[in-house]
């Protein structure tokens, strides 16, 4: 498989994602698109503003954002989110369906925007109760990146030390002690969300639940929104 063959397919992974997401939030009460979302101090609509504002914004104006925010990465992040929130959850949606084929980008390779749109469609799905439906090929891509850097979140450094395996899938990595649990489960504890460690087992579940922990006063919001 040539490379460019490889990056459609991790394209066409996130517009598949997107389309299931935006299908999933179709029927939600207007109430519910405030519910907390596991991202940081963002509401379920917040987080998806924040999807559309990741996929309509290339290099050239990222930096322009981020300069005219004095590097605040939370003040670009909320006057990018802001652009894109709408005047009602209806119109919220309606601009993540008509970004939902984009391939606009800032930096960095497609794992990490394939990351972007399943780790944040979780943030969203998790409050709400809503199962989740990632494709396992899709969230086995994605745990494979993260384990293997730090790029927006400190995944590798949260799984350092641990030997992780996938339970519905081929996704194994790492030594020392074991936490297991679905690739989806696997994929977001790495990623900081603490809430899905409750889903893994084995004895280093405490460490990892632990690495999951924000400091007091951060977020989980990404960066190059």
């Amino acid at each position: 498989m040539t490379r460019n063959t490889a990056r459609r397919q991790l394209w066409n992974a996130a517009h598949v994602e997107r389309a299931v997401l935006a299908e999933d939030l179709a029927t939600l009460e207007d109430s519910q698109w405030a519910t907390p979302s596991l991202c940081g101090r963002w509401s379920v609509r917040e987080t998806l503003a924040h999807l559309t504002a990741a996929a309509s914004i290339g290099p050239a104006r990222w930096f322009g954002s981020v300069l005219g925010a004095r590097f605040d990465f939370d003040l670009h992040n909320d006057r990018r989110l802001a652009e894109h929130l709408g005047a009602t959850p209806a119109q919220t949606l309606e601009g993540f369906n008509e970004i939902i084929t984009s391939t606009t980008a800032t930096f960095g390779p497609v794992e990490a925007w394939l990351g972007e749109v399943i780790i944040h469609s979780q943030d969203i799905r998790h409050p709400l109760g809503i199962a989740q439906r990632v494709g396992i090929e899709a969230a086995t891509a994605v745990a494979g990146f993260l384990a293997k850097g730090d790029f927006t979140v400190p995944s590798k450094t949260n799984a350092a030390g641990l030997r992780l395996e996938a339970t519905d899938g081929p996704f194994a990595i790492g030594d020392g002690p074991l936490v297991a649990g679905t690739t989806m489960a696997l994929v977001m504890a790495m990623a900081g969300r603490g809430a899905y460690c409750d889903e893994l087992t084995g004895p280093g579940v405490q460490a990892l639940r632990a690495r999951c922990l924000p400091p007091p006063g951060t977020g989980t919001q990404d960066r190059r929104a």
